[in-house]
C-alpha cells in the first residue's frame, strides 16, 4: 500500500505531540518532514530516531516554514498538517492557500486523536491568547488543590529547544534541574515559579511517557498550557482565560476559540487594569459562545520587589516575558504597568539592541519601548545581556517570572515585578474544583 506523504507544520511543540499520538505508528502515513516557525534556531535540526520509532531509523528532518512549497513539490507531499498555536485565522488561511496551491491537502487535527487519557484526574489551564495570565492561574489552581490535601503534579506544554534526543521526559523539582536540562529563559519562566512554590513540574516531548511518570507521584495532574494551545490530555475540568485588554481576540486566533468553546470555567483576567468596555465585550462573547461555562472575574495585582517607590522618578528599562510580546502581540506586561504606576520614565532599548535581540525588534517592530526577555539559546542570552548592559538607565525592572539575574549578569540595579491571580467573584476556585477534589480522593 502506498503511504500518504505528510509534512507537519509546527514550532517544536504541538507538531511533535501530534506525530507521536497520531502518525508514528500509522503504517498508512509517512511523515516526510516537519517545518518550524515562531521560535528562532529550531529549523536546523532533526527529530531524532530514538523518539520517531522504528519506522523512521534516520529520524525526521526539520525545515524552515518558508521552504513549505519546495518541500511539497520535491517530496511529493500529499497532506500538510498544521500544528502550532496563537496564529490568526488570516495566518491559518494563508497557510492553507499556500499548501493547496502547491498541490497538497491541508489539515488541522482535533482533540479526538491527540488527547491522551491520564490515570489521575486532570485540570487544564489554557487561554485564548498568549499572555492572558495562564501561569498565575496555574499556580493559583495548584495552591487550591494542595490546600485540599492533594498531591499535585504540573505538566507543562512542550518547549523542547535543546537536544531533542535527551528531552523525551523531563522532571523539574529543583533549580539544579533547570541547569541539568540546560533550560532556555523561556523554559525557566514556566518551570521556576512551580519550583519556587515547592512543586514539581514535568515537560519534554513524549507526553504519554511523561504522564505515566507523573501519575506515580500525583493525586491530580495540572495541565499548564502554552500559548493558546489545546490541552494534550483529556481534562476532567478545563479552565480558560480571556483577556479584556484584547477583547475580540478570543474569536480571532487559533486554537483559542476552540478552548473558549470547550471551557468548563472561564476567567476574565486582568479585570483590575482593563476598561469596563473591554470586560463587558469579552463577557458578551462568553455568553454567546459558551453560556454553559462558569464565569469568574480575576485580577492580576502587581507584586513589586521593595515597593513601587523604588521606581519613582527613575529612568527604567522594562524587561518583559518574550513570547507574550512577540507572537502574543501584547504591548506591555507587569514591568511596564508597575513603572507607569510609579511615575517612572521608560527608556527605549531599541537603539542599544544587538544580535538576536535586534533581530527580534526587526521581526516584531510593534513591541515598542520595552525589552523582550528572549533567550532561546546561549547566543541570544548573551545578546540580551549585552543589550541590557548598553542601555543608559537607572534601574532594570524585570517583569519575567524568573530571577533573571541568575542567568544574565546585570551591571545595573534591578527589581522584580510579578503577577498573582486573585478571583474576585463567586464561586471561587475551591468551589468549581470541588468535583475534581472529590474524584481525586476516590
Amino acid at each position: 500500500m502506498t503511504s500518504k506523504r505528510v509534512v507537519i507544520i509546527g514550532a517544536a511543540g504541538r507538531d511533535f505531540h501530534n506525530f507521536l499520538t497520531t502518525f508514528r505508528d500509522d503504517a498508512s502515513v509517512e511523515v516526510v518532514a516537519f517545518t518550524a516557525a515562531q521560535i528562532p534556531g529550531i529549523d536546523d535540526r532533526g527529530f531524532p530516531a530514538s523518539l520517531a520509532g522504528p519506522r523512521y531509523p534516520r529520524g525526521i528532518p526539520i525545515h524552515p516554514e518558508e521552504d513549505l512549497e519546495d518541500l511539497i513539490a520535491t517530496q511529493d507531499i500529499d497532506e500538510c498538517v498544521f500544528a502550532y498555536s496563537d496564529v490568526s485565522y488570516d495566518h491559518l488561511g494563508h497557510l492553507m492557500a499556500r499548501c493547496n496551491a502547491a498541490g497538497a491537502d491541508f489539515r488541522v487535527l482535533g482533540p479526538k486523536y491527540t488527547m491522551v487519557r491520564a490515570a489521575r484526574p486532570v485540570v487544564s489551564v489554557c487561554a485564548v491568547r498568549t499572555g492572558c495570565g495562564k501561569s498565575a492561574a496555574s499556580r493559583a489552581v495548584v495552591r487550591t488543590l494542595r490546600r485540599a490535601g492533594l498531591r499535585v503534579i504540573a505538566i507543562r506544554h512542550p518547549m523542547p529547544y535543546g537536544d531533542l534526543a535527551r528531552q523525551g521526559v523531563q522532571r523539574f523539582a529543583t533549580i539544579d534541574d533547570l541547569r541539568k536540562h540546560e533550560c532556555t529563559i523561556e523554559e525557566m519562566e514556566e518551570y521556576e515559579p512551580h519550583i519556587d512554590a515547592g512543586g514539581i513540574i514535568y515537560a519534554g516531548i513524549d507526553y504519554t511517557a511523561i504522564v505515566r511518570d507523573a501519575e506515580k507521584e500525583a493525586d491530580v495532574i495540572l495541565w499548564d498550557g502554552g500559548n493558546n494551545d489545546l490541552p494534550f490530555y483529556e481534562s476532567d475540568f478545563e479552565i480558560v482565560l480571556v483577556d479584556p485588554h484584547r477583547a475580540g481576540d478570543e474569536l480571532r486566533y487559533v486554537p483559542g476559540e476552540t478552548n473558549l468553546r470547550r471551557a468548563d470555567a472561564i476567567i476574565v483576567s486582568k479585570s483590575d487594569t482593563a476598561t469596563p468596555e473591554g470586560i463587558a465585550a469579552v463577557k458578551r462573547t462568553v455568553a454567546r459562545v459558551n453560556p454553559r461555562a462558569v464565569l469568574l472575574d480575576g485580577t492580576l495585582p502587581l507584586v513589586v520587589e521593595g515597593g513601587l517607590e523604588r521606581m519613582a522618578g527613575k529612568r527604567v528599562l522594562c524587561v518583559e516575558d518574550g513570547p507574550t510580546l512577540t507572537h502574543g502581540g501584547m504591548k506591555y506586561g507587569a514591568a511596564v504597568l508597575a513603572a507607569r504606576k510609579a511615575g517612572a520614565k521608560l527608556v527605549d532599548p531599541r537603539p542599544f539592541a544587538v544580535g538576536g535581540i535586534a533581530e527580534t525588534f526587526r521581526i516584531y517592530p510593534e513591541v515598542g519601548t520595552l525589552l523582550p526577555a528572549m533567550g532561546y539559546g546561549a547566543q541570544q542570552m548573551a545578546d540580551l545581556q549585552a543589550t541590557i548592559s548598553a542601555v543608559d538607565c537607572d534601574l532594570v525592572v524585570i517583569g519575567t517570572p524568573i530571577d533573571l539575574s541568575r542567568v544574565v549578569a546585570l551591571d545595573k540595579p534591578s527589581l522584580r515585578v510579578r503577577y498573582e491571580l486573585e478571583i474576585t467573584s463567586r464561586p471561587g476556585l475551591a468551589e468549581i474544583l470541588a468535583p475534581v477534589v472529590a474524584a481525586a480522593r476516590g
